[in-house]
């Protein structure tokens, strides 16, 4: 569910009518922040804290507070003068007893943390005055010196609930969401200045009137990753048959293949034409079977749980992808040359003999269906009214979306996944997960959630940057992704 500011402020009120204090409440936040920071970054650094007056820039403290216990050294930047804090937010400054900073000092310490406590969700206008000037400086900071900046709740200078940017406005490496998401960190004009986002909830707080939009967390998605029996077998994960890789585009084969073994895939078969099929042998992992084929209409002559369509198939075969994508039995995840095929005759898409997730990113879904000026939200739940399919509209926050269902937006990933191979990576998951017995629209909002996570941990552990991070870096971390959704991380 996510919420306008309105929603929030009455959410609030009436935890406070049941006896729960702000304080209580705050320290909740405070914490859940400190977590989410020590999830992306376990190593201690420097935190700096900019704190405005309200209870935003209180709960920026209170997490202050617990890094300082993890061992970060926290300095405290203040938009006014002490005695103008609110009293709250006035008391955890006294307790922290940290040093209150006039501008940012040179520090040994290689990670500098600035966290955005300026302004909460309340504001209308743009902001002015000392808070402008702190935000500018946050801003220059980040692209200077490579700090990382977190904004609690909402990025200072961004509407809450409209996603406006209020002029002068915090451009933020990861947004904290406190209790539920707000409306305007998912409009689409936002994404740049909300970056990756997460949620800390606070129990007893509840709203029964706001967007069924979702945003999931690992907290929720954990159910959908059941522990296997210790007496399961590879018969029990599908047998998954991958159409993909032409002359000159082999490494999407590769790459769609691999992930599917490691996302989990019983039995997964690569079928290639007589001219690709001796490079295909001995380019792809071991644990994949390729098999020749004359054609690819003999595809649906074998048994298979699941089919996923159109990595590297270039349009060479156009017709007979077109073929596999109507009259395969089975479900299938259709992704980049097979969506172009039926891009061609999209009315197709009713008369599929089976379930189909498509996976397009914002020119094939444009192929598909021109946006017209529509937000992506409203483009992606139009085209699954229109059409009986489940859309995965790729982009930095991927929307899910299928008819009778709310649409979800996933949070995982960074700037890095900007590069070639990351959606056969994507397919390839999406095709074990579904294999292995959840449902399309489970298998994508999972798969997509993985898939980010793999790439935050590759860089966030120091083995990539956002430039070196490649499809293979993803591929590689998919077991770590697991293990840290089973843990329950954000």
């Amino acid at each position: 569910m996510i919420v306008i500011a309105e929603q929030m402020k009455a959410a609030e009120e009436a935890s406070f009518a049941m006896g729960i204090t702000a304080d209580g409440l705050m320290e909740l936040a405070g914490d859940g922040i400190a977590r989410c920071i020590r999830q992306f970054y376990p190593k201690n650094g420097t935190a700096v804290i900019f704190c405005g007056k309200g209870h935003n820039g209180g709960d920026a403290l209170v997490a202050a507070r617990h890094l300082r216990n993890m061992g970060w050294l926290v300095l405290v930047r203040l938009s006014c003068p002490v005695q103008e804090l609110a009293p709250l937010t006035g008391r955890h400054l006294e307790s922290l007893d940290a040093v209150i900073i006039d501008s940012i000092p040179e520090v040994s310490q290689k990670r500098l943390l600035l966290i955005d406590g300026l302004l909460g969700i309340g504001i209308t206008r743009s902001p002015s005055g000392s808070v402008a000037q702190l935000i500018r400086e946050m801003n220059q900071i980040r692209l200077q010196r490579g700090a990382f900046t977190v904004a609690v709740d909402v990025p200072s200078g961004l509407d809450s609930t409209t996603g406006e940017v209020l002029g002068t406005c915090v451009q933020a490496d990861l947004t904290i969401s406190i209790g539920f998401i707000k409306t305007g960190l998912l409009a689409d004009g936002a994404t740049g200045h909300v970056g990756r986002l997460a949620l800390v909830p606070l129990p007893g707080l509840e709203c029964l009137d706001g967007d069924p939009a979702e945003v999931p967390c690992a907290s929720a998605l954990r159910r959908l990753l059941p522990v296997r029996n210790f007496d399961t077998h590879k018969g029990n994960y599908g047998r998954i048959g991958i159409v993909a890789g032409s002359c000159g585009y082999l490494g999407a084969a590769r790459l769609c293949s691999a992930a599917a073994v490691h996302a989990g895939g019983g039995l997964v078969t690569l079928y290639a034409l007589p001219e690709t099929f001796g490079k295909l042998s001995v380019l792809t992992i071991p644990e994949v079977m390729v098999k020749e084929i004359p054609s690819y209409s003999a595809v649906l002559e074998d048994r298979h749980d699941f089919l996923a369509l159109g990595p590297g198939l270039g349009k060479e075969h156009e017709g007979a992808i077109l073929d596999l994508v109507v009259n395969a039995p089975v479900p299938c995840v259709v992704d980049a040359d097979a969506l172009n095929a039926i891009s061609t005759d999209i009315s197709l898409l009713s008369q599929c003999k089976g379930p189909r997730l498509l996976t397009p990113h914002p020119g094939e879904m444009e192929r598909l269906d021109p946006q017209g000026g529509r937000s992506r939200r409203v483009w992606a739940e139009k085209f699954v009214t229109d059409h009986p399919v489940t859309l995965l509209l790729k982009g930095a926050r991927t929307i899910v979306a299928e008819r009778g269902h709310p649409v979800s937006f996933n949070t995982t990933g960074n700037p890095g996944m900007g590069s070639g191979g990351m959606g056969d990576v994507l397919t390839g998951v999406c095709a074990a997960l579904i294999g292995s017995g959840r449902s399309i629209r489970e298998a994508a909002v999972l798969g997509v959630w993985l898939c980010g996570r793999a790439a935050e941990i590759a860089v966030f552990n120091g083995e990539e940057s956002q430039e070196s991070l490649s499809a293979t870096s993803v591929l590689t971390r998919l077991g770590a992704a697991f293990s840290s959704l089973r843990n329950g991380e954000y």
